[in-house]
């Protein structure tokens, strides 16, 4: 079966993802002054990274994203914060560009 065309897959979202970016936005404030690369190459390995050391979050329904959302006000929340500062923290030690 070709799960893709038998099913709508956009409906399946990772709330993860959501999460990160509005945390490395918010760091990415400060980020080039605490002498982070803010190039396309830095960024997206930072998230990257972010996002693989994070429980992902994904839901297929409004319900599902009311119970990620109210997961992120909670422990969640702290271990996304870490995350980012970790991965921030490993890309600016050994950026993937020259």
């Amino acid at each position: 079966m070709d799960i893709e065309k038998e099913y709508d897959l956009s409906l399946l979202h990772n709330d993860t993802l959501g999460f990160v970016l509005k945390e490395m936005g918010e760091r990415l404030e400060h980020a080039q002054e605490e002498g982070f690369c803010l190039c396309q190459d830095c960024v997206l390995d930072a998230i990257a990274l972010a996002m693989n050391m994070l429980k992902p979050y994904y839901h297929a329904s409004l319900l599902g994203n009311m119970y990620a959302n109210a997961a992120l006000e909670n422990t969640y929340a702290r271990e996304v914060k870490i995350a980012v500062q970790e991965a921030l923290q490993k890309v600016k030690n050994n950026p993937s560009h020259d």
